[in-house]
């Protein structure tokens, strides 16, 4: 679950450089089409924390059980550093949006990120 928040809050900060933004709904001066694109970065953000947190209790589940190699755990973990650096360096440049709507955008993604992760480990677990 915890892969799964990281990785939604991961997205969130790399979707924001590209115009797409949760915070845009709460904006008092929004043209006609920022709620489909705060809408698409919604579903792009839910959407991945509920994919993460099932594939990643799955695969603990495989790795609890013997099932994973040492090949596959390194593939992983270079794929979990390179998102990490590419959030980081999205993350570094100056905010496109004012700090208040910024942090509750943040708060907002992270809530969503947590109930889908969980949900989707959830039912890895459930299936399996």
């Amino acid at each position: 679950m915890l892969l799964g928040v990281l990785l939604t809050l991961g997205l969130h900060v790399i979707i924001q450089r590209f115009d797409l933004n949760i915070a845009d709904l709460w904006r008092p001066d929004a043209a006609d089409l920022i709620p489909a694109r705060a809408a698409l970065a919604w579903w792009l953000i839910s959407a991945a924390a509920f994919v993460t947190g099932y594939i990643a209790a799955t695969l603990m589940d495989g790795a609890i059980a013997g099932q994973m190699s040492p090949r596959m755990r390194r593939f992983l973990i270079v794929v979990g550093v390179v998102l990490a650096a590419a959030a980081g360096q999205a993350a570094s440049a100056p905010s496109p949006m004012p700090s208040l709507p910024g942090v509750a955008a943040g708060l907002a993604a992270l809530v969503l990120g947590a109930g889908l992760a969980f949900c989707g480990a959830h039912f890895a677990l459930r299936r399996a």
